[in-house]
Formats: structure tokens, sequence, C-alpha cells
């Protein structure tokens, strides 16, 4: 055994087969540590990201500070589809409330719903005069909305200057044999002051002078005026009474001028009267006013009935409804939830599916009339493509935050919001300050219709339920009370103003939008209370600007945010301090009363 240890070809067959042993083992393990590496560089290089809020980059993996999901690989989600566009998972699709249809095409029939009255035909108004010169001795229609008939006594007149007249009469009728041209203009001066020829065969007959004269209704009607009173010295053609035949009548109906180019002289229209229910009646338009009203605008339509059951009353207030339509095509329409509108630009948001997930695509169209709850689309759009007709507005704000195209920032870039978030905890005083765009200040007092008002007054109503959370210090029940919000301020109609008081809309419109999706992003309760200050402002200057009566109140907490202060909006004078909750509830005072 010696002796084979001392062969030096032994020893080297040993050596070579140790070595052949340590290479197998070693070998992986220096690949194993080549993977870890390759891993480790990974992690240090690539990006992280969630899944639900893009915005959200990070160089190393983790939770996602919005909602705590778990990071994944930006390099999983990149390199497909369009660099541009809004990627979100199913999830984050549901959370948001997104509905998506498909494009198609419809009829362009429309309903348009006219609120109008009852007048009087215009042409059926006639002024009663005297052809008498004299004093009324008598009146036998003395008060307004007395009916005359055609032929009627309404006044007797004392006239000296027909009691001269008739004396003219019977001296050329002593001539009529030798000078029958006199006595046929003594006869005509009579017949002048609208004395019938009955009443002058009378006064031959009778020989005797008439120094009263009955004046005689020339139409039938109702008194709309009486100008004359009994004792009144009157001339030859003063006015007695206005009258007005109600047998047939005009009723008149308002059209937004949106709606005039869907509407026709000699349409259709059915209407109903309020004090006359379960009585339905319809006419043909018979005028169209040319001219707009300069304050509501509207036009006049005109539609002319029969009255001969005398049913209908001047002032009586109509509703219509008009059945019409532009032509016999189809085109292509979309829901108005669907259109982000600015004034100059339509906007839509085109869905494109894949194995992980959806993407949305910001596109510009081009609009036609609107449809009752659709618009015409004219260009942008083909049938088939499917477009977001709710939660546009999340959309948008999650390519605002991710520094992609949108409504305010057609060419992308800058993000105003979401960044602040990493690397670390936001206070609410730095929500405030950096996390949400100025609020929207104006002195000026806009025009709105009834209908706008109403709809901002939902958005106060739908606000309160989350001031009275963030009283309680509950942020999950304020994160439930901010999606209604969202879904009042996204029901806004913007088609209800117009031009600037349009333009300031939409400007407020951003603010209360980025702040609402804000608090749905954060589960932090202080982060909520942060974005509420900028709501409430908002909030306050479009209540204000477009005169909407809420009866509430307007609060101010002094030491909020560092003492910086802040106000918020209440329904109840007392002070509920939103901003401390418990820790200081009563802290604040009233500082405007929103009547």
């Amino acid at each position: 055994m010696k002796n084979l240890f001392q062969n030096k070809y032994f020893l080297i067959g040993i050596t070579l087969m140790i070595g052949v042993l340590i290479g197998w083992v070693v070998k992986p393990s220096s690949s194993n540590n080549e993977r870890t590496a390759h891993e480790h560089t990974i992690d240090e290089n690539g990006v992280w990201t969630c899944s639900m809020h893009p915005q959200i980059q990070q160089k190393e993996p983790g939770s996602c500070p919005l909602c705590g999901m778990a990071l994944i690989p930006l390099e999983e989600d990149e390199g497909e589809g369009d660099p541009l566009s809004i990627k979100m998972s199913a999830t984050a699709v549901q959370l948001a409330n997104i509905v998506t249809q498909k494009v198609s095409k419809g009829s362009l029939g429309k309903q348009i719903i006219l609120t109008g009255k009852v007048m009087e035909d215009e042409r059926s108004i006639v002024t009663q005069s005297s052809h008498i010169p004299g004093r009324i001795e008598s009146l036998n229609v003395s008060f307004t909305g007395d009916y005359v008939s055609k032929g009627q006594t309404i006044a007797t007149v004392y006239s000296p200057t027909l009691v001269t007249a008739q004396q003219e009469l019977f001296e050329t009728q002593k001539l009529a044999s030798t000078q029958p041209a006199l006595f046929e203009a003594a006869k005509r001066k009579l017949a002048n002051w609208k004395l019938t020829d009955t009443q002058i065969e009378e006064f031959l007959q009778s020989k005797k002078l008439t120094s009263t004269f009955p004046i005689l209704a020339e139409t039938s009607g109702y008194v709309k005026e009486k100008m004359i009173n009994e004792g009144d010295y009157i001339r030859q053609g003063s006015s007695l009474y206005s009258l007005s035949d109600l047998s047939d009548v005009w009723v008149l109906f308002d059209a937004y001028e949106t709606d005039l180019q869907w509407i026709r002289t000699g349409d259709m229209l059915e209407f109903t009267i309020a004090s006359l229910p379960g009585v339905s009646f319809d006419g043909k338009i018979s005028y169209i006013d040319p001219v707009i009203d300069p304050k509501t605008r509207v036009a006049s339509l005109r539609v002319e009935l029969k009255n001969d059951e005398n049913l209908l009353k001047p002032e009586m207030l109509a509703s219509g409804r008009l059945t019409t339509e532009l032509n016999n095509e189809e085109a292509l329409l979309v829901p108005k939830t669907a259109i982000m509108w600015t004034g100059k630009r339509s906007i839509v948001y085109v869905k494109t599916a894949s194995e992980k997930g959806v993407a949305f695509n910001l596109r510009e169209i081009t609009l036609g009339p609107d449809i009752g709850d659709q618009y015409l689309v004219t260009e942008g759009l083909e049938e088939g493509e499917e477009i977001a007709v709710n939660g546009t507005f999340s959309i948008d704000a999650a390519a605002q935050l991710a520094g992609k195209p949108s409504m305010m920032n057609p060419q992308g870039g800058n993000p105003t919001t979401g960044h602040a978030h990493h690397g670390g905890m936001v206070g609410s005083a730095e929500v405030q300050k950096s996390l949400h765009p100025e609020v929207n200040i104006s002195t000026e007092k806009f025009e709105s219709s009834a209908v706008f008002k109403q709809q901002l007054k939902a958005v106060f109503q739908a606000y309160l339920p989350l001031k009275d959370a963030l009283v309680e210090t509950d942020a999950v029940t304020a994160k439930e009370k901010v999606t209604p919000l969202l879904d009042a301020i996204e029901k806004v109609d913007m088609m209800q103003v117009a031009n600037q008081a349009h333009e300031e809309w939409m400007k407020d419109l951003d603010v209360l939008m980025k702040t609402t999706q804000y608090m749905i992003e954060e589960s932090d309760v202080e982060k909520i209370r942060g974005a509420l200050s900028p709501l409430s402002d908002q909030l306050y200057q479009t209540l204000v600007k477009f005169d909407v009566e809420t009866g509430g109140y307007r609060q101010y907490c002094p030491m909020a945010f560092d003492y910086k202060g802040a106000f918020w909006l209440s329904d109840a004078e007392e002070i509920l301090n939103p901003y401390f909750g418990d820790e200081m509830l009563t802290c604040g005072n009233v500082e405007e009363e929103l009547k």
C-alpha cells in the first residue's frame, strides 16, 4: 500500500479525480451566484409600478403607496401597445366604475320637449272706436272680460254735431224732388258717422231730432281693455274698447337655439295644458321666429288652433312634445356621458384589450347635433370601436397623473399630481400645497340654467356626507362617500352653460375632479383631509359664481395645516371641524351663510 502512494501515476490520477469532483460541486454554486447577481441588477436598475396606478414608479419592489397592492416590474407591461395609452387592469377598471360601449349607428330622430303658453291671435285683436263726437251718456259694457256681440249697443253718446246733421237732413228732404243731390249728401254725412240706413230712415219718418246716439259693436269678442268712462268727452275716432275674439288662438312655444336645427315649419306638435288634465291637443307649427331672444337664448314657435269650445284661455301654460328627424339615414351616435368637452375640443377614450388588461387612448372627435342623450359623430370614430361611456373622468385623471395626453393637457407630460407619494408619507399640509391645482377664483357672476344650478346643488349635497365622515375621523367611510360625490360632479351637464360661463365651469371641473380623484386613491385620513380644503374652496367658488342657493354655511378653522387655516362647507351652523375631528371638534367659526 505504501508503494502504491509512492507511485507517481497513481497520485496524478487521484489528483485529477478530486479536481473533477470539486469542479462538479462548485459549478452549480457559481451559476446560482451569477443568477442572483443578475436578478440583483434587475432589482436595482429596473422600474417597479402598480397595475392600478401606473403613475407609481419605483426602483425597488414593494407595495403601492396608494392602494397597497404589490408592485410589478414595469418591463412586464412595457413594449406593448401605444406608449401614450392608459393601461389598467380589470380590477382597476371595476374599482373606477368604468363602463364601455361599442360605437353603433342609429336613426337621427329626436324628441324635443317644449314649454309655452296660450295667447290671443294677434289678428283677432281689434280696437272699437267712436265715429261720433260728443259725451258718453251711458256704457252698456262696463267690465274688462265682458263678451260683446257684433251689432250690440255698447255705449250711448250725446252729440250736438249729429243734431245739426239731422236738421240738415230734414231741410234737404223738403228739396229732394228738385235738388236730390243735396238730400243724398245729407244722408251720406250721417252714414259717415256709422249710422245705419235703418237709423236714417227712422229719423226721416219720425221727423224728430235725436240728441243721443248708440254706438254699435263692429265685431264680437272679449273686452281686453276699457278706455272710457261715463261722462267722458270723446272725439271722432276715439278708442273705446280693445276686443279680442278667442275663437282662434295661438300657442307660443320656446325652443332653444340648439334645437332649432331639428324644427321645421309644418311639423306636427302634440301638447297638453297644465290646467286641463287628461286633454291633449295637436297642431302644426305655422311660424318660427327668425330672431333669438338674447337673454333666454330661445326662439318662439307658433301653433294656430280653433277654440270653438273656448277651452283655451290666454296665459294658460302648455307642455309640448315634438318628434322629428333630420333625414332618413343612420349615423354614428355616442352617449353624452362619453364626451369630454372643453369648448374647443371634444374627446373620448377608446378602449383596446389584451391578455394583460385593457388600455384607453385619448381620441379627438368632431360632433354634430345632440340627439336627446346622444351626440352625432361626424369624424374621429368608426363603427364597432369601443369607448368609455362612464368613468371617463377617472381615466382622464389617471392620464394627467401619468403625464400622458388628457383633456386639459392634450400634449401630455408634466403630471401635476401623484409623484409626491414617491419617497414616503405626505402630510395633509403638503397635500394641500403640492398635490392639487390652484382653486379657480372669479368675482364675476355667470348665467346658467335652472337645471345646471340644481345639478351643482346636488354636488353640494353629495359633499356633505364626505365632510361628516372626516368629522368622525373615519377614513373608510370617507372613501365610500367620495364615489357618490364624483358621480354627482360627472352628472353636471356642461352643455347647460355656454361661452365664458362654459369655460369657467371647465376650469372649476378640473379642480373638483382632481381633488376627488385623489381622495379615491388615498386611504390615509390625513391625506384625505388635506384634499378636502381645495375641494371645499373650489366648490364654494363654483356655487357663488353660478348663484346657486344651498342654504348652507362656509366655516373656517384658523389652526388647520400648521396654523395656515382652512375652510369647509356645512349645512348646519354648528361647528364640527372635519380637519381635527374629536381632537378639536368645535375649533372654528362661521364665515358666511350661503343664502
